[in-house]
């Protein structure tokens, strides 16, 4: 078998593809990149490793530039990458380049997954790996993953929790509302923190306990999930009585803003340093505590 002129016409056929055929180049790409690759594994077998470099060159004098070496070892790797399950015609050959650094399969599903369901471009999907985002998810969260197991709306929320210190302020001098304004600075990053599907509502929203009127640091809803989700800030390390002071919050949007419709309400505490021993005793599943890191 002429392993070279098999790898040559498909690259032909895959450029004169995409002149025709603009709308759906990207799938042509990846077909053709599993195919080259496939080939040069085989050949390979047959001749060693120095015939990547031997049909580099010879691509090159005959197709032009975009035939490095490199780029055929990706192809290569493609093929061994994606070999036995189906290609994701949503993600381009940027993207796949990316992944391709991941050793950790279950890793990669998670990166593919949110890809596809957030349509993450090439350069989102770098800032998300770099953000050790699926470091950060719970045990529990990569566990339901892995077999498949349906999830809940606290699953996704990272730990620690990523927030852009766009105002440059020292950690040391931060105040609940400095924490409160870093936050709206950015607010979609931060709910992107959190997980899929929430939508913010408001700050400091305002309700009445008895005779006394109390602030809620931020109200958001999970559209995902079907639920309010109550937000408390604190810059110190995790305390006892944040649980009831958010349960009480949690309690009166259930009672007094929620529709039947909705299920109940979540609780976010987010501090400074946590503390797992308290929040050990902490029997209510609706609530969870996450450290935050200014960045």
């Amino acid at each position: 078998m002429n392993y070279y002129n098999e790898i040559k016409e498909e690259l032909i056929n895959n450029e004169i593809y995409k002149k025709v055929k603009d709308y759906s180049k990207n799938k042509s790409d990846l077909t053709t990149y599993y195919n080259v690759g496939k080939l040069l594994s085989e050949a390979g077998k047959h001749y060693g490793e120095g015939i990547i470099k031997n049909y580099s060159i010879k691509l090159t004098n005959e197709l032009g530039k975009g035939y490095s070496t490199r780029t055929l070892k990706y192809m290569r790797k493609f093929y061994n990458f994606q070999k036995g399950q189906p290609v994701v015609a949503q993600l381009s050959w940027s993207h796949y380049t990316i992944l391709m650094s991941i050793n950790d399969l279950n890793k990669i599903k998670y990166y593919i997954n949110i890809c596809v369901t957030q349509n993450l471009s090439k350069r989102e999907l770098v800032f998300r790996i770099k953000s050790n985002e699926y470091e950060r998810l719970p045990e529990s969260t990569k566990n339901k993953l892995i077999v498949k197991e349906n999830t809940e709306v606290s699953d996704f929320v990272k730990n620690p929790i990523i927030i852009k210190n766009k105002r440059n302020i020292d950690i040391n001098k931060m105040s609940e509302k400095l924490l409160q304004d870093l936050i709206l600075d950015d607010i979609p990053s931060f709910l992107k923190e959190l997980g899929n599907g929430f939508t913010f509502i408001e700050n400091e929203y305002k309700i009445k306990i008895g005779n006394n009127y109390h602030r809620i640091d931020l109200l958001l809803f999970n559209i995902e999930f079907n639920c309010y989700v109550v937000i408390e800030l604190k810059i110190t390390e995790f305390k006892s009585c944040y649980i009831g002071q958010i349960k009480e919050y949690m309690n009166y949007i259930d009672k007094n803003v929620k529709k039947p419709i909705h299920d109940n309400t979540a609780g976010i505490i987010i501090v400074k340093k946590n503390n797992k021993l308290v929040m050990e005793y902490c029997s209510d599943p609706r609530i969870l505590s996450r450290e935050y890191i200014l960045r």
